[in-house]
């Protein structure tokens, strides 16, 4: 009995042994090696042991592979030898069983080993390494580096014949990445999920993610949409015109649109009013940055950075200017849902704090009947044209000059704005109390 005693203890041991292995095993495999780093960073030796394993696989699951294979020898055949024997001495008393004693003897002996394996050698071990994995493998990482060591040869030989058997099957190892962008995807989803992330954040790091592959472009203010100041306008027209718009920085030029002389900010121009002198554009203009509009977001921040500048003119393949983007916009895309070209392009009629309306010349006339129901245009055959710009230049009978206007149905509409030969941006204005039979 004694040494029936002893025989299962080692057998256990044996077990232990094996359980050892899989939870380095699992634990080294599963550890984050970013954390692993900054805790070798600090001095950890344990967590550099564990490091140095988890960038060499080969080795160190050939390692493991060793110690578990000797480790599974060893316990079933100490086990058949040991254990069957005095087992089927017993089956042998029992009349019926006895013809068959032996070979019932080992099947009992090897399911309760495997099943006290899979248990005790694999399943609870892995569990423990799962839960933990940081930690065990810095506390495993002596024992398999120096098992490691002891059976280098043996190591070195399984690795090499690893190698050729996967370069004969033609299967090259993929390089390996360190994190991927699912990877970080799936980490906030989950933040979010437990409650660690605001529900907002992962939309916020999808669009950070997305800004290598996005080009300023997309995020723009395209050139229709732009303000821009002559810089041989007069102060009236100039202040007229920064009035009805929303911007804040507008583009100077001189000659021609795509002669742009610099930027010019509200911020300049009201500092300038504050010391009692006329707005002289020319002179507030600062130099501009100018950059191609297939310049990925990530890049302009760092243009940005480097030149402690936050708004960029865009030009296109031809050298003209095809936007104006800021740091404004980066942002919005940022904290908010990324804008589709569509959305930033699409012409719009805006009503403003005063009653008047500004209008996108090309915004299409029955969408700006719809908007503006107080201001009928014509009906029927009539209607020529499609847009609100049509409508301008049908009443005029010609294309207007910037600054040009008439009266429609209690309205003084303004041409503030015209790019080449297009009606761009058209303000209208409520008359107050308009004259008897006025339009």
């Amino acid at each position: 009995m004694n040494s029936v005693l002893l025989e299962v203890s080692i057998i256990f041991a044996l077990l232990l042994a094996n359980g050892v292995f899989s939870m380095a095993e699992i634990a080294i495999v599963s550890a984050r090696k970013a954390k692993l780093r900054a805790l070798a960073d600090g001095g950890d030796a344990s967590a550099r042991l564990a490091l140095d394993l988890a960038e060499s696989p080969n080795t160190f699951l050939a390692t493991v592979q060793i110690g578990i294979t000797l480790i599974g020898v060893v316990a079933a055949a100490f086990s058949g030898a040991s254990l069957a024997a005095p087992l089927a001495a017993q089956l042998r008393e029992i009349a019926w069983c006895a013809p068959y004693a032996d070979e019932v003897a080992f099947a009992i002996v090897v399911l309760i080993l495997t099943y006290f394996t899979l248990v005790i050698g694999e399943l609870a071990p892995k569990r423990v390494g799962l839960a933990n994995p940081e930690g065990v493998a810095r506390v495993l990482a002596g024992p398999m580096h120096r098992f490691s060591r002891l059976g280098a040869p043996l190591v070195s030989l399984l690795g090499t014949s690893t190698d050729a058997l996967l370069k004969l099957i033609r299967i090259k190892p993929e390089p390996e990445v360190k994190v991927t962008e699912d990877e970080v995807r799936l980490l906030v989803r989950e933040g979010m999920r437990v409650g660690v992330f605001h529900p907002q954040e992962p939309a916020m790091v999808e669009s950070v993610m997305a800004f290598d592959r996005m080009p300023i472009r997309d995020l723009m203010t395209p050139r229709s949409k732009i303000i821009w100041i002559n810089a041989s306008d007069a102060h009236e027209t100039v202040w007229q015109r920064i009035v009805v718009s929303a911007h804040s920085v507008f583009p100077v030029y001189e000659g021609r649109r795509d002669n742009v002389i610099g930027l010019v900010t509200v911020k300049a121009i009201y500092a300038n009013l504050a010391a009692g002198a006329p707005v002289n554009v020319r002179d507030l203009a600062t130099p501009a940055l100018v950059l191609p509009d297939s310049l990925s977001a990530t890049a302009l921040l760092e243009k940005f950075k480097a030149t402690g500048k936050h708004v960029a003119l865009a030009s296109d393949e031809h050298g003209a200017i095809s936007g104006l983007i800021s740091l404004h916009d980066i942002m919005e895309a940022i904290v908010g849902d990324l804008p589709s070209p569509s959305d930033r392009l699409k012409p719009k009629a805006v009503r403003r704090d005063d009653g008047s309306w500004l209008v996108d010349g090309r915004l299409d006339a029955a969408e700006f009947e719809s908007t503006v129901t107080d201001f009928p245009l014509h009906q029927g055959p009539a209607r020529d044209y499609q847009t609100f710009a049509g409508f301008v230049v049908k009443h005029l009978g010609h294309v207007p000059a910037e600054g040009e206007s008439f009266i429609h149905h209690g309205y003084r509409v303004e041409v503030i704005d015209i790019d080449g030969h297009r009606v761009d941006k058209v303000l209208l204005v409520v008359r107050k109390n308009p004259p008897a039979g006025a339009p």
